[in-house]
């Protein structure tokens, strides 16, 4: 088989198409889950409800997607991870599971019965739906910076320690913060865009305050990760371009060196900057009332949240808490070179197509959504 890249290379450039793939879940979905957050909120009425409902109706099903098919990239890029992950993590990802079964059933069960109660409790719903998956990605993050309680043993089985209660610990919660906030911002910027009259300043207050409490958020969980936290750092491993499994490196734990990839690639001091200042912006341009600018400044901010904690992880995935050496990586953790560049190829010819569907989708899609427009599609909208 021709290979286009050499072993080490394709492990990196796998990183990154996971990292194009959480990202791109974090701005498309994220704004579903933000408008979810804001809907008991933002509308005050029945009709309100249905204008913020068809805002995000006729793309959240494709949205949703880029979640699952970035957790099947990371089956078949980096099956330990995803082992690892999905085992550590099982009653946190069921939970979110649990609550993303309320949107479907919210959105398509939700107007069968006039009976308010009835649309009320699935109004909960969505905001469960949108609410707990923003918490529970956050807590997942600061948890992963924090170090996973889990090990493999030598015959390469891995056994998680620790529990769901030890997730919530008070950085971890913090990070969840900063996942709600920065989240419920998107939605109420994206609502910004797609409304008008009192729901769209309405919308656009929420998004503002919720601005402000994810820089509060974010830059204390900055403050905590430089001063209070230990990062890991690889003494010695084998070649970076073979395979090898995860007890064959060396790892150690000091203060500060989850900020070693900032001084060493300057350039990467951008994903920060990108979610400060595109969370500043974004409220500077809401408040003048360009609402594209500032909707196009806050994926720039969840781009950058997403980057910022991938810089300073790399090239840890998931460090281990209890045994420093079964901490994986991008390079123990991945699949065959085989595999990576058989993936590489149909991501080449695919991900381009899907990009151009999306963005063609949302050309089609685009305009405002009122009450009127509402009632004259009475059956055809949610």
């Amino acid at each position: 088989m021709i290979y286009a890249f050499d072993y080490e290379t394709l492990k990196l450039v796998w990183w990154l198409l996971c990292g194009v793939l959480l990202i791109g879940f974090a701005m498309l979905d994220g704004f579903d889950l933000g408008v979810g957050v804001l809907l008991p909120f933002v509308a005050r009425s029945d009709d309100e409800r249905r204008v913020l409902l068809n805002a995000v109706g006729p793309t959240w099903e494709g949205n949703q997607v880029w979640l699952i098919t970035g957790a099947a990239a990371t089956f078949a890029a980096f099956p330990l991870l995803y082992a690892a992950a999905f085992s550590g993590f099982y009653v946190v990802l069921m939970l979110t599971l649990f609550a993303l079964f309320f949107r479907p059933v919210g959105f398509d069960y939700r107007g069968k019965l006039a009976d308010p109660r009835w649309r009320s409790f699935w109004d909960w719903g969505i905001f469960v739906a949108g609410a707990v998956p923003a918490l529970v990605f956050g807590v997942a993050f600061g948890n992963l910076l924090l170090g996973v309680p889990f090990h493999y043993d030598t015959d390469a089985r891995v056994f998680y320690t620790g529990s769901f209660v030890g997730l919530l610990n008070p950085f971890g919660l913090l990070a969840g913060l900063v996942g709600l906030a920065l989240l419920t911002m998107h939605g109420g910027l994206f609502l910004q865009l797609r409304t008008e009259g009192e729901i769209q300043a309405r919308a656009a207050r929420a998004a503002r305050l919720a601005a402000f409490v994810f820089l509060v958020a974010f830059t204390v969980a900055g403050v905590w990760v430089a001063f209070g936290i230990e990062g890991y750092r690889i003494v010695n491993m084998p070649p970076a371009d073979s395979a090898f499994t995860p007890l064959a490196k060396t790892v150690e734990r000091i203060p500060g060196a989850w900020l070693s990839n900032y001084s060493k690639y300057p350039w990467s001091a951008a994903a920060p900057a990108a979610a400060v200042g595109g969370a500043i912006f974004a409220v500077v341009a809401s408040l003048s009332g360009r609402a594209l600018t500032a909707f196009i400044l806050s994926c720039a901010t969840v781009a950058g949240v997403v980057l910022t904690a991938g810089f300073a992880l790399f090239p840890f995935l998931m460090p281990s808490s209890t045994d420093m050496a079964s901490s994986l990586t991008v390079y123990d953790a991945a699949s065959s070179r085989r595999t990576l560049q058989v993936m590489f190829w149909s991501v080449l010819i695919l991900l381009p197509l899907i990009i151009g569907y999306t963005s063609w989708v949302y050309r089609v899609m685009r305009g405002k959504v009122t009450v009127a427009r509402v009632h004259e599609d009475e059956h055809a909208l949610y």
